[in-house]
Formats: C-alpha cells, structure tokens, sequence
C-alpha cells in the first residue's frame, strides 16, 4: 500500500501516537540477511564497512527494539537511542510536533528512554556476535539530574563501558536542546574533560566513537569543537541535531519550545557541515544531518564533505521505503556525473 493513502491515517492521530504505532510495526517485519555492500555505495568509515551511506538517525528507535530491522528498509546503517543510564520518563506530553505546512517536526521528548541496562539486555539478544549483521550504532546521553547534580560526564563513561560491547559506534550526544546544562559540553574546556573521559572508558579495541554536535554555534565554537575531536582523536563528527532557532516557519505549532528539524533545517545544517570541512579536511570524518529528504539533498551533502549522512524526520512526510529512494537517486546522480564510488564524492565541492 502506498504511503501517500497511509499517511492522513497517522497524520489524523496524535505524533508520538503514531510514532509509537510506526514502531509496532516495524517489530512485526521480519528481520532480513543484512545487505550487501553495494559497489557504487559502499564506504568505509572509522574502520567500519557500510553497504550504503544513508543511515537512520538517533531519536526513531530510543530503545534498540527495532534498529536491527532497518537494512530491510534500504538503510545502510541505524543509530539507537539516545539511552541514559537511568531509565527516565522524558518531558511531559505532548512533546512532539508535525509542522506539516513546513515538512518539519518539533521535539522536547528529553532522552525518554527505559535505560541502558534494559536497553543492553535487548539489544545482546539480537548482537551475537556484533560486527556480524547490519551496522548499528548507539547514542548514549546524560540523566536530565546529572549536570546539576556534578555527574554529567560520569553517565557518559557509564553509557561507554555499558553499551560498547553492543555498538559497532557509540555516539556522545551533547546536542540536544531538551535536557538542561547538555549543549554546555560543547564549551571547550567542558568538551576536553567529556572526550578525556570517554576516550579513557574505551576498552582497547571498543568501538568508534561519534561526536554529536548542534547547527546552533558560532564561529569560534566549530574552532573549538574541530580542534577537540583531532586533539582527542575522535572517529567521526555528526553534524547536525535539531536547531532551537525558528526561522520563517508557517504552521500553527511553529511557537512550539524544543528542537526543529526536517525542511527547515537543511541550509543551516549544510552551512554548519561546511564550516567543519573547511576547517577538518579530510582528517576527521563528518556525517552529514538535518534537513535530508531527496537524493539531491543527501548527494550535495556528500559533495560538500560527509562520508555518511542520516534521516529520521523526513520519514514522517516521506514514508519508511524513502532511504531506498535516496539510495536510488545517489546512484543516478553519481553515474551522471562519472563518479564511481561515495569515497570519490566526499568533499569534491572543496
């Protein structure tokens, strides 16, 4: 059945209704082999192979219920939660937000998740042995108490020792805008004891680890956060998550408090990634966020410098079969312009 005749059913209940009614039925898709690297597509980064490079990013799959099962949808790669190490009810409802005339979504969600013991728990049960199926990462955050309580980086070592054996990457999310004190670890000095800290927590062998990072910074703060990750030898940068900024935005939630993302997002997301690629090279690889929805959109953000890029809110608009799309697309952009591999591709605009 098309998407196009499903979606004013969902779009008729509540968002995190049909957020977790999406759910539900992605568990009851059976799991398939995992895909094949395709030869145009496939890309290694951080000393991981992906068979594509479009990935699903942190926030669909908070608990790691259904990340598994995403490579049957055409994604190269899934990122699960984000999970704290307490479990944790998130903000109060309601808290997610279509913005249907932008094709953008609203969140104050807050890390909801059930927490990484139980998370890790589910998530062994489908990892034995990990490496050995779909590329999976992990997005591991701080406890809504944990800056004031003087614990913020201490639940990112707890989240890097308790999820790694599970992760093919872990991310450090420190860019949400829904839990209080977290984007102040992107300051310098709070971002050198953070990486300090997790780096240590890394078992000889453990995974790659990500940085998350907001589009909101200034100038002086992508000095600062591209200087940290080479100083800490980080593996990979995202950029970007959700903007707590609201630029001309025509739908009634549009006042709504919590981070934009989807169409609104793109050109400030774009420009951020450039900013870190002009700065990094080609000496930290960069995965490309925010405002992703066409194989256009996903292939100029290649060009422009990221080695993988990742969707979740133009899914809401564009249905669950859009990473195959975009996969498509890439590949008859590519043949058009004699590109051979996503490798040739990244960064070619300079």
């Amino acid at each position: 059945m098309s998407y196009r005749l499903i979606r004013p059913l969902l779009f008729a209940l509540d968002a995190e209704r049909a957020h977790h009614l999406s759910l539900a039925a992605l568990r009851m898709m059976p799991t398939r082999a995992p895909l094949a690297p395709d030869p145009m597509l496939a890309t290694m980064v951080a000393g991981i192979r992906f068979p594509n490079p479009v990935g699903l990013a942190a926030g669909y799959d908070k608990d790691g219920r259904i990340a598994h099962k995403m490579h049957g949808l055409g994604f190269g790669f899934a990122e699960l939660g984000t999970l704290t190490p307490l479990a944790q009810p998130g903000n109060p409802q309601p808290r997610l937000f279509r913005l249907v005339e932008d094709k953008a979504v609203i969140n104050r969600f807050g890390f909801n998740n059930g927490g990484q013991g139980a998370a890790a728990d589910r998530i062994a049960r489908y990892r034995r042995p990990v490496g050995d199926g779909p590329v999976i990462g992990i997005n591991i955050g701080a406890n809504k108490d944990a800056a004031a309580a003087g614990r913020g980086i201490a639940d990112y070592v707890t989240g890097v020792t308790c999820m790694a054996p599970l992760a093919d990457y872990l991310t450090v999310n420190i860019s949400s805008p829904n839990t209080p004190g977290l984007r102040a670890l992107q300051d310098r000095s709070a971002l050198d004891a953070l990486l300090s800290a997790v780096m240590a927590a890394r078992a000889p062998g453990g995974p790659p680890i990500f940085l998350k990072v907001a589009p909101d910074l200034e100038p002086a703060d992508v000095e600062d956060i591209a200087a940290a990750c080479i100083d800490h030898r980080v593996d990979a940068l995202i950029v970007s998550n959700t903007t707590i900024t609201r630029p001309a935005l025509r739908s009634a939630h549009a006042g709504e408090a919590g981070g934009l993302s989807g169409a609104p997002l793109t050109d400030l997301s774009l420009s951020r990634l450039r900013d870190f690629r002009r700065l990094l090279g080609d000496r930290l690889p960069l995965i490309g966020v925010g405002g992703i929805a066409t194989g256009a959109q996903a292939y100029a953000r290649i060009r422009a410098g990221a080695s993988l890029i990742q969707l979740y809110s133009a899914l809401v608009y564009e249905g669950p079969y859009l990473a195959r799309r975009i996969n498509r697309e890439l590949k008859a952009l590519m043949a058009r312009d004699g590109v051979a591999t996503i490798a040739d591709l990244v960064g070619i605009d300079g």
